[in-house]
């Protein structure tokens, strides 16, 4: 019985519905008489052939394109036969139990079965066999999920970057030098006798020390990267009619929300997905925060406060026509003190004025100037908005693009090498340094940035990666 990761594998590789084509996909050891039974002829390696696809009984279910790639040279190291048919959703159901059942069959002249074990492909197994054949590391795998889920332009060119190795390149440079350091401190503690020094001779402390600003300059590029993929999420609130749901609106330039004088009128989160210089920006408007009587407006209002306190920036939204009530003044100081105590002390929070279009011009050196000062109907201090946003984000757009997308388990594995190598260096210039807890630092380090390319991971943590993928991919 062939190991999990060396049994052939079929699916449908397009998306669910109806298309103009549509993918069904096979990886495996020997497919060749695969390919004779659905195809009725042998195929040229890498060359799309138009024929008819068979049936059991020599029928065609389908005309189509049929390529087949030869192992090694295939997206997964395996031989790949893939069938380019007409996108229906029962052609390609029929195309892929004709597959399972070619392969079931016995060859005539040996009793055999074409090809024995053929199952339906788990989510991402086809990137997996990719990586287990060592024609992607971890960190490319990972990228061709993220570019399929791109949600702006931007984000798409990053998560190619990644996949064309950039990212994997500089983890590399990082190893490398890792296992040099390695090096030096091992031989220092193999070789006492010697009375030799590597240490010293080496500049072992310049070395690590140019190691963390690389590494330094790394984590940076991660972090814009997982920017670019995750987003951030942005919460809008404040009292009722104070402008939020206008303002969700004029930030996704569409009528999503409803917008009445009357107080109360959102009940729920109404959430919008923007993008300001390629960056995602989970916009969420939520209800109105006061005591209220309505069961369904207290709901929404308790819904409000859990958004709050999931936020990644919070927009407190003040209206400038109101902003002479004591009452108004009063409420909006019992939100903010209730803010303070239910968000995380990490997430900024924004003063927004808003309807600036229904006031005078604020004086110089007003209170109220802090802050954002708006207008959601003329669209006055919206580019101002959008470049705040992109501050508190931590957004730095990178000279020519030149991005690559990164996870936040991407970015978590370099800050703990950031970890490991300030306790190394430590260490290292310390009056005695324990050179056996300077080694161990160094190898915690390398197994940190192993952990993102995927040559040092435990199975549990590819199996959580590659379930995420879609079937087919």
């Amino acid at each position: 019985m062939l190991p999990r990761h060396h049994e052939p594998i079929a699916a449908i590789a397009t998306a669910p519905g109806r298309g103009a084509v549509g993918i069904v996909r096979v990886s495996g050891p020997h497919l060749g008489e695969l390919v004779l039974a659905l195809c009725g002829r042998a195929l040229r390696p890498r060359e799309a052939t138009y024929l008819p696809f068979r049936d059991a009984d020599g029928s065609a279910i389908d005309q189509g394109l049929a390529l087949y790639f030869p192992a090694p040279h295939s997206y997964t190291g395996e031989d790949v036969l893939e069938l380019q048919a007409h996108g229906g959703p029962v052609v390609l159901q029929m195309l892929l139990a004709r597959c399972l059942q070619a392969a079931a069959e016995c060859d005539p002249a040996t009793g055999v079965a074409r090809l024995a074990g053929l199952r339906l492909a788990q989510p991402g197994e086809f990137t997996e066999r990719a990586f287990l054949n060592g024609k992607l590391d971890l960190a490319q795998a990972e990228a061709v999920a993220d570019l399929i889920d791109a949600s702006t332009s931007a984000a798409a060119r990053s998560a190619a970057r990644s996949l064309g190795g950039a990212f994997s390149e500089h983890i590399h440079g990082l190893r490398d030098a890792l296992v040099h350091l390695r090096m030096l401190v091992e031989a220092t503690l193999d070789f006492p006798e010697e009375e030799i020094d590597f240490l010293r001779s080496s500049d072992a402390a310049g070395q690590i020390q140019k190691l963390q600003q690389r590494l330094s300059q790394v984590l940076g590029q991660a972090e814009q990267g997982a920017l670019l993929r995750e987003g951030i999420k942005v919460v809008i609130a404040g009292q009722p009619n104070a402008g939020k749901s206008s303002l969700l609106n004029a930030l996704a330039g569409a009528e999503l929300a409803i917008v009445t004088p009357i107080a109360g009128t959102t009940r729920d989160k109404v959430q919008q997905t923007i993008q300001i210089e390629g960056v995602p920006l989970h916009i969420i408007d939520t209800a109105g925060l006061r005591e209220s009587g309505d069961e369904v407006e207290r709901i929404g209002i308790a819904r409000a406060w859990e958004a709050i306190g999931d936020a990644d920036v919070v927009l407190f939204l003040h209206d400038l026509t109101r902003s002479d009530a004591p009452e108004y003044i009063a409420d909006d100081a019992v939100i903010a003190s209730a803010m303070a105590q239910f968000k995380p002390k990490s997430v900024p929070v924004l003063d927004v004025w808003t309807k600036s279009d229904c006031v005078a011009p604020l004086p110089q050196g007003s209170a109220l100037a802090e802050g954002v000062r708006l207008s959601s109907r003329t669209g006055e201090g919206l580019p101002e908005l959008r470049r705040r946003l992109l501050v508190l984000a931590g957004w730095t757009a990178a000279p020519g693009g030149g991005l690559f997308l990164a996870r936040a388990r991407h970015v978590q594995a370099l800050q703990a090498v950031g970890e490991h190598l300030a306790v190394a260096a430590d260490q290292l210039l310390g009056e005695s340094p324990a050179l056996d807890l300077l080694a161990e630092e160094l190898r915690l380090a390398q197994n940190a940035l192993n952990q993102i390319t995927g040559a040092f991971g435990a199975d549990d943590l590819l199996g959580v990666i590659f379930s995420r993928f879609c079937i087919g991919k």
